[in-house]
C-alpha cells in the first residue's frame, strides 16, 4: 500500500492518452503512477505495494506477479489475454479482466480492408498507376470472390461479425469454433449470417481464403504451420488479424515463395515491433499493418476507460466488471 490510498500502477502506455482512465482511478481513491516500461524488472522495481496493474503492451509473467504481493488486479487494455500468467495470477488471488467488444467493429472491418486489398492486389496496382507502368498487370491476376469460398476460424462476435461484411461477397461462407454452444439459437444465428459450420479439417482444405479470429492458447499457437498451409487450396489468401503466433512464420513464408498461397494480410506478427530483416516485412504478397485493427476514435477511449474501470469497480464492489479467471482466494 503506498501511503494512505490502493496504488494502481501503469506499467507502459505509449502513445495512448491515459488521463481519462487517471482520473477515473483518482476519483475512486487511488494513487496513479506510470513508469513508462515493459521491462520486468523495472516494473517489479516500480510497481511496489501496488494493487492493480495496469498494462499496455507489458507481459505480466509469474515472476512479475509474484514479486508483487499485495496485487489484486491485473487490468489489461486489450481483448486478448496471452501476454498474461493466468495460472499464476489466479493461484495467488489475483483478477486478470480485457477489454471485450470494445473493438468487434472496428477489427472486423479492418480484417475485410485487409483482405480486399490483397485480394484486388491493390498495393501493386496503386505502384503501378503511373504514365510509365500504366499497363503493367501482376503475374497472377486477381480471383473472382464470388467464385471463392471464405473459411473463418472462431465465431466469436469478431468472427461473427466478420462474415456479416464479407460473407455477402463470396460464393460460399465456411466457419469453424468448437468454443461456440451448439444450440438452436447459434445455429440460427449463423445461418442469418450464411455461415455453414464445418469441421476443422473442412475449412482447412476448402477455404480458397482464410481469415483468423482465434485466441493464442496453447492449443492454437502455430496452429498454422507447414501441414495446414500445405493442405490448403493452391493459390489461397490467408488473414490474420488476431494473435501473430497463430501462424508458423518460417512455414509461411516458404507457402509464399512457393506460390501454395497468393498471398498473407496480416495486422499482427509474433514478433512485434519486427526486426528490419524480418521476413514478412516489405514483401508485395503481404499485406502489414502494425497491429491497428482495433483502433478508431471511439477505441482509443473506451480501452483506457474498460481497464479503469475494472479497477474502480474492484475498489467499490470487491470484484472487476470482465474478469477472465476466477482467483483461488485463501480462505478467511
Amino acid at each position: 500500500m503506498a501511503g494512505s490510498k490502493p496504488l494502481a500502477v501503469y506499467t507502459d502506455a505509449d502513445d495512448t492518452d491515459i488521463s481519462l482512465g487517471v482520473r477515473m482511478l483518482e476519483s475512486a481513491g487511488y494513487e496513479v503512477r506510470l513508469l513508462d516500461t515493459r521491462d520486468p524488472a523495472a516494473i517489479i522495481a516500480g510497481a511496489q505495494g501496488a494493487e492493480v496493474l495496469l498494462p499496455g503492451y507489458a507481459a505480466t509473467t509469474c515472476e512479475v506477479i509474484e514479486a508483487l504481493p499485495e496485487l489484486k488486479l491485473v487490468a489489461l487494455m486489450s481483448m486478448g489475454f496471452d501476454y498474461v500468467d493466468l495460472e499464476a495470477a489466479s493461484e495467488r488471488g489475483v483478477w486478470v479482466t480485457n477489454v471485450p467488444g470494445a473493438a468487434t467493429e472496428e477489427v472486423a472491418t479492418h480484417a475485410l480492408a485487409l483482405l480486399l486489398t490483397a485480394a484486388r492486389q491493390l498495393d501493386f496496382y496503386r505502384a503501378s498507376a503511373t504514365p510509365e507502368r500504366w499497363n503493367e498487370r501482376a503475374a497472377v491476376p486477381p480471383r473472382r470472390l464470388s467464385e471463392t469460398t471464405l473459411g473463418i476460424l472462431g465465431l466469436g462476435q469478431i468472427g461473427r461479425e466478420f462474415a456479416r461484411l464479407a460473407g455477402p461477397l463470396f460464393g460460399r461462407v465456411i466457419g469453424y469454433d468448437p468454443l461456440l454452444p451448439v444450440n438452436e439459437g447459434v445455429r440460427a444465428e449463423l445461418a442469418a449470417l450464411g455461415v455453414t459450420r464445418t469441421s476443422l479439417e473442412e475449412v482447412r482444405r476448402a477455404s480458397g481464403v482464410l481469415s483468423l479470429h482465434l485466441p493464442l492458447t496453447p492449443e492454437t499457437d502455430w496452429m498454422i504451420d507447414a501441414d495446414w498451409l500445405a493442405e490448403m487450396p493452391r493459390g489461397a489468401l490467408l488473414v490474420n488479424v488476431s494473435r501473430g503466433a497463430l501462424i508458423d512464420n518460417g512455414a509461411l513464408v516458404a507457402a509464399l515463395d512457393s506460390g501454395q498461397l497468393s498471398g498473407a494480410a496480416l495486422d499482427v506478427l509474433e514478433e512485434e515491433p519486427p526486426r528490419p530483416e524480418h521476413p514478412l516485412v516489405g514483401r508485395d504478397d503481404v499485406v502489414l499493418t502494425p497491429h491497428i485493427a482495433y483502433f478508431s476514435t471511439r477505441t482509443e477511449a473506451e480501452y483506457v476507460r474498460v481497464q479503469a474501470q475494472n479497477a474502480v469497480a474492484l475498489a467499490q464492489t470487491g470484484a472487476p466488471e470482465s474478469p477472465v479467471n476466477q482467483p483461488v482466494f485463501p480462505a478467511v
